[in-house]
């Protein structure tokens, strides 16, 4: 498993321009720069995506990680990191494409 953890306040994005974040609020002992750790347990949820293919608006409303499931974990759920498998989704549940990790932490506090 390599990669850098992502942490409530990571900038994700879908690959056509929205803002990914988690649904609610993540929580739990490990935290990095005071944000809790994300993990594959979060609900991530997407607004403002622009995508309109064939003029007919299905902008992406959600995310889905796949985390690896033989590392690290919090609070019994996988860490996510930003090399996670994961795939954006329209409100019918149509794959388009995978998020866009801008940001990811490094240093990781437990509490």
């Amino acid at each position: 498993m390599s990669g850098s953890l992502l942490d409530a306040g990571a900038v994700i994005g879908c690959p056509h321009g929205g803002r990914a974040a988690p649904a609610t609020t993540p929580s739990g002992g490990a935290r990095i720069a005071d944000a809790a750790v994300a993990t594959a347990a979060h609900a991530y949820v997407v607004t403002g995506c622009p995508h309109m293919p064939d003029g007919v608006p299905s902008p992406c409303v959600s995310v889905r990680w796949t985390a690896d499931t033989s590392g690290v974990t919090v609070d019994g759920a996988p860490v996510l990191l930003d090399t996670s498998a994961a795939q954006c989704f329209s409100a019918a549940l149509v794959p388009q494409g995978p998020p866009v990790v801008q940001a990811a932490q490094r240093k990781v506090t437990v509490r």
